[in-house]
């Protein structure tokens, strides 16, 4: 894209251009996400930062939209509590009305720890059947192509804020944003511009 405008760009660059505007599009695109549904799938991924595994908790509805993704050095109850808690605070998500998990423990307790806390409501199920989240399991797939080839991150902080702008693009891509079909490229382009306040 550099070359096509005749600009000399070093890769650093790039690498400073992400994590200043990556966390900047995460945040910006939240306020036209398109709602999402009451089954939640829930389940965490791993990703590689400098040399240990780290874990990326990720949740998509019935549909495949994703509700939310928080990256985590460890993976328990505290954290399994600390991202849904994060989930609920989504203007555009909808209360639950069954959370679909894998058999880590972790869930159990941290649901059973909101109800307590009235954050989830006592009607809410928790499914712990792990054929039940192959959806999320296929989601995983879009970001590892992107974490993949990189070969892990040197920094948590680095890892962070760069996952902030894959996850926000992939919505984007799936079409999650009011207005804008996910087949509408131009579309989406227009979308980013817009969030920017960018002349297209």
């Amino acid at each position: 894209m550099m070359a096509e405008r005749g600009l000399c760009v070093d890769h650093s660059t790039i690498h400073r251009w992400v994590l200043q505007y990556a966390p900047q599009l995460n945040k910006r695109c939240r306020r036209h996400l398109r709602p999402t549904g009451e089954s939640w799938k829930v389940n965490e991924t791993y990703v590689k930062v400098k040399g240990q595994w780290k874990y990326l908790y990720r949740a998509v509805d019935e549909n495949g939209q994703t509700l939310d993704f928080m990256l985590s050095a460890k993976r328990d109850t505290k954290a399994a509590k600390r991202f849904l808690s994060k989930v609920l605070k989504g203007n555009h998500i909808q209360t639950p009305r069954v959370i679909n998990v894998d058999k880590n423990p972790a869930y159990p307790r941290a649901v059973k720890e909101l109800k307590e806390d009235q954050q989830i409501p006592q009607r809410t199920q928790l499914r712990a059947v792990r054929y039940l989240n192959n959806r999320v399991e296929q989601d995983h797939r879009r970001i590892k192509r992107l974490v993949k080839p990189g070969l892990g991150f040197g920094s948590f902080n680095t890892a962070r804020r760069t996952l902030k702008g894959y996850e926000a693009m992939t919505m984007i891509r799936k079409g999650q944003i009011c207005g804008v079909d996910k087949k509408d490229r131009r579309g989406q382009l227009s979308f980013i511009h817009y969030i920017f306040g960018v002349a297209s």
